[in-house]
């Protein structure tokens, strides 16, 4: 196993400064970077990104530094909250961003929901399949008075959770970094060739 330290992304797509999208992607940083992981935090508070336009984007002062924390991450932890059982313009003008660089590595999602947060759960697995990405076999769901309150979890079983989630990203993200580098500097002929330049 390679000791380059795993890169994390989590990018927190809510607004709200009070929200539980924010709260337990926090709580989630605060652990991976427990378990020896590099966790670099993307908050469109304090980072704004505009919506997504095809014909001005790439071309705006902040597309390229974000750009570079996007193929620097190994793993994309991304959290939103559940409007109208979809994911937040937010998080949806983020991804709308890239894809290219989300090729061959992890997507792990956290959804803030009175309702399990399923189909946004869902709708990010599509986003990461459409772009070659690998996403968990599951995602975290929070209700706001049941699973979070006051910034700490209210049961033992949502802890264990998430415990359960940093342990998976940190696991499985290593062993997909991995093989993506290795992917990215071999001659074999998989799914990451078309991705190969002296850059990996």
């Amino acid at each position: 196993m390679s000791n380059q330290p795993l890169h994390i992304l989590a990018v927190i797509g809510s607004l709200n400064q009070n929200s539980i999208t924010r709260t337990v992607l926090l709580d989630l940083t605060a652990k991976l970077k427990a378990h020896g992981c590099d966790v670099d935090v993307l908050d469109f508070q304090t980072d704004p990104l505009p919506l997504y336009n095809p014909d001005v984007s790439h071309g705006l002062p902040g597309y390229s530094p974000l750009q570079k924390r996007v193929e620097k991450a190994d793993v994309f932890l991304l959290g939103t909250p559940d409007y109208h059982g979809s994911m937040s313009s937010t998080i949806k003008s983020f991804l709308d961003h890239f894809w290219k660089e989300f090729a061959g590595k992890l997507f792990a999602t956290v959804v803030s929901s009175h309702e399990k947060g399923l189909t946004v759960t869902d709708q990010l697995r599509t986003v990461a399949r459409q772009c070659y990405a690998w996403s968990m076999p599951y995602g975290v769901s929070c209700k706001e008075g049941e699973d979070i309150t006051d910034g700490k979890a209210l049961s033992p079983a949502f802890e264990k959770r998430l415990e359960m989630m940093v342990r998976d990203i940190a696991t499985y993200g290593r062993l997909l970094a991995q093989q993506r580098r290795a992917d990215l500097t071999g001659s074999d002929h998989g799914f990451m060739a078309r991705h190969r330049s002296a850059k990996s």
